[in-house]
């Protein structure tokens, strides 16, 4: 690696905190290449920044996460913006409510914060096909991340809306925002095209200007590097602790000789995927790379405050490394701040680095956000008088324990509901993308053509169940298929009997080789090797039905009355005068949903882990009137069906229904 003259950065980073401030017709940030700095208004000037993902928190809560944020000691705050939560189908923006992203970088600017803006078009982020949407798979040939003219085309029309919003908000022009990603680790991507990066660059300087940074980032392989950089494109590296930071600089310096050092991406925790333990991050281990980092004079972004996703369900994407491994609802990543929002052991060993390099701002860190274990809810069948049984007490709780009275359906029995512009006819079943349906689930209903007195295999072809598919015969619950794991079930039945499999997107590949993940059934089903077909098909539309009320405005009563396989159960609760932030645990349940208050909250998956809880932000909470919770149980629910609320999350660490959850 090239020689970093250390003392003269360091004394020229040191004067460079004299001269911040700069009359708006001397804005400028730049590239140093001379001294191996970024200059800020013409001083030597670092970063230490830390990643939010708006998208990911309840937007209430936006201004106490960045108070943390800056009360910790960053100057900056890296933005992610995931391209298919804004154009949710084509052509059709959404940017009011917690998708109100000006609003968001306006209130950093309020609260001083610079900002690394990270606007795609992919940006991984663990989130839903890495923010790119489902519905550029309704060309089901088109070459995403490519110089396909489909894919370009749809790009440039999403980065005409959305670069125009960012312009003024740049530095240079008065705003925060000191650089721009262009694309995310496209090294690590099969199609190492060359055109696509050389079209980005083009775009983006056509509607952000010359002036603007613009970066990419990539891990420390050379391969990657290769194909991830690009002259006129900064390149930046990433990487953990634990990493060796010179050899790991050394490899951004093989690709950028001169320049500031920067990691954009130091992982002070790791995502959780489904059927795995909680991954976990020594405090004292990200410490010393912070610190190593540092001491170089480096400009480091840090994964510091990832949160769940809170709106909708979808978002929550996937990684391939060998086989489909879905990431878990909770975003919490072992982060210096919590899921929740509370400051961590981390955050402040964090902190404390910080100040060894940098002045902190004065006053107290704003403290975590109150808790409230609600206690035991009980459900109860629509039969059942919600006075009738004793829920279990439990001692943490100092809520009067509040009744759940329970209403009950089977899914199968609501479709009207789920999907009132009725099914789709087809010989052979289609696939989410050829219905359009961009998330959530699909019904495939046929019937039986033969007897099958004794039991015949009902399996899938290789690769065809995306990605889970719970399977009824007569309306009975027989068992899942499920995606790089079981594809067959014995079944028998007579000629005529409904078989309905309901196919679950388990989310979208975010990263891997190749983000092309087409979900539903990709192949026919056949029983003993003869295929199915007249098929009926239903897209369940279900976060649409609950957001409008249902199923508490009128839901019937189930006709078979079983607890196996898909249903709904729901009722109300009532707080005993607050709203606070809490967590839901499921006792006994399998899979499924929960929304509050038509918040869809996300999946559970107790049996797999290892997260036991799902975060109920206070927000989403009303005071002094019922509550709505409805619960979508995919594989089956508790003898005796009850929610435990508590004032803190809990994992387990190993596979298996028969494990304990461990605080």
């Amino acid at each position: 690696p090239a020689r970093m003259g250390l003392p003269a950065l360091a004394l020229l980073l040191a004067a460079g905190l004299l001269h911040t401030q700069a009359s708006p017709s001397a804005r400028s940030f730049q590239l140093d290449y001379e001294h191996n700095c970024f200059r800020k208004d013409g001083a030597p000037f670092r970063y230490i920044s830390g990643s939010i993902h708006y998208a990911r928190v309840p937007r209430p809560a936006w201004r106490d996460r960045l108070l943390k944020m800056y009360m910790s000691g960053l100057s900056t705050v890296q933005v992610y913006v995931p391209w298919n939560y804004h154009e949710t189908l084509p052509r059709v923006y959404d940017f009011t409510g917690n998708r109100d992203v000006e609003a968001f970088l306006d209130l950093t600017a309020e609260l001083g914060l610079l900002v690394i803006l990270r606007p795609g078009p992919y940006i991984c982020a663990e989130w839903e096909m890495g923010g790119l949407p489902a519905w550029l798979l309704w060309k089901p040939d088109i070459s995403l991340r490519t110089s396909d003219p489909a894919y370009l085309a749809a790009v440039d029309s999403w980065l005409h809306v959305l670069l125009p919003k960012i312009k003024p908000r740049l530095y240079q022009q008065g705003g925060n925002i000191i650089s721009v990603q262009v694309e995310n680790e496209y090294g690590s991507y099969y199609a190492c095209d060359y055109g696509y990066l050389r079209h980005l660059l083009g775009s983006f300087r056509a509607l952000l200007g010359s002036e603007v940074v613009l970066f990419t980032t990539d891990s420390t392989r050379a391969e990657e590097l290769r194909c991830g950089t690009l002259q006129g494109l900064y390149a930046t590296v990433d990487f953990g602790p634990g990493s060796n930071v010179t050899e790991a600089f050394g490899a951004q310096r093989h690709v950028e000789p001169r320049g500031p050092l920067v990691n954009s991406e130091y992982y002070t925790g790791w995502l959780d995927y489904w059927g795995e333990a909680h991954a976990s991050t020594s405090a004292a281990w990200v410490a010393r790379g912070l610190e190593d980092m540092l001491q170089l004079g480096a400009s480091i972004n840090m994964q510091v405050s990832p949160f769940l996703q809170l709106t909708s369900l979808p978002w929550p994407g996937a990684d391939y490394k060998d086989q489909y491994k879905p990431v878990t609802t909770s975003y919490d990543y072992d982060a210096p701040l919590s899921e929740a929002g509370d400051p961590t052991e981390k955050l402040f060993a964090v902190r404390t680095v910080i100040s060894k390099f940098q002045p902190l701002p004065v006053g107290p860190m704003p403290p975590a956000s109150p808790k409230y274990a609600y206690g035991w809810v009980a459900l109860r069948k629509v039969s059942a008088s919600p006075d009738s049984g004793t829920a279990p007490a439990w001692p943490c709780s100092t809520a009067q324990h509040p009744s759940l009275s329970l209403q009950y359906a089977d899914l199968l029995d609501v479709l009207d509901v789920l999907c009132p512009s009725g099914p789709i006819q087809s010989q052979f079943p289609l696939t989410f993308e050829a219905l359009k349906q961009v998330h959530g689930f699909v019904v495939y209903h046929t019937q039986l053509p033969w007897d099958v007195p004794d039991p015949a295999t009902l399996g899938a072809p290789p690769h065809s169940i995306c990605d889970r598919g719970y399977v009824m015969l007569q309306k009975e619950y027989q068992g899942t298929l499920e995606r790089d794991g079981q594809t067959t079930l014995h079944v028998t039945g007579m000629a005529g009997d409904t078989l309905d499999i309901l196919l679950e997107n388990m989310g979208r590949i975010s990263f891997g080789a190749n983000t092309s993940d087409f979900k539903g059934l990709l192949g026919n089903l056949s029983l003993n090797s003869r295929p199915l077909s007249n098929w009926l098909i239903y897209p369940l539309a279900i976060d649409t039905a609950v957001q409008q009320g249902w199923p508490h405005t009128a839901l019937p009563k189930s006709n078979s009355g079983g607890k196996m396989g898909p249903a709904f159960y729901t009722g109300t609760f009532e707080t005993p005068g607050i709203a606070w932030d809490t967590f839901v645990k499921f006792p006994g349940w399998s899979k499924g949903l929960l929304w509050i208050n038509g918040f869809n909250l996300g999946r559970y998956w107790t049996c797999r882990g290892p997260q036991q809880t799902l975060f109920v932000p206070g927000s989403v909470l009303q005071v002094d009137q019922p509550n709505n919770i409805t619960v979508l149980e995919l594989e089956g629910a508790p003898p005796t069906p009850h929610l435990l609320f508590l004032d803190r999350p809990l994992y387990n660490r190993t596979l298996g229904c028969s494990t304990m959850a461990t605080e």
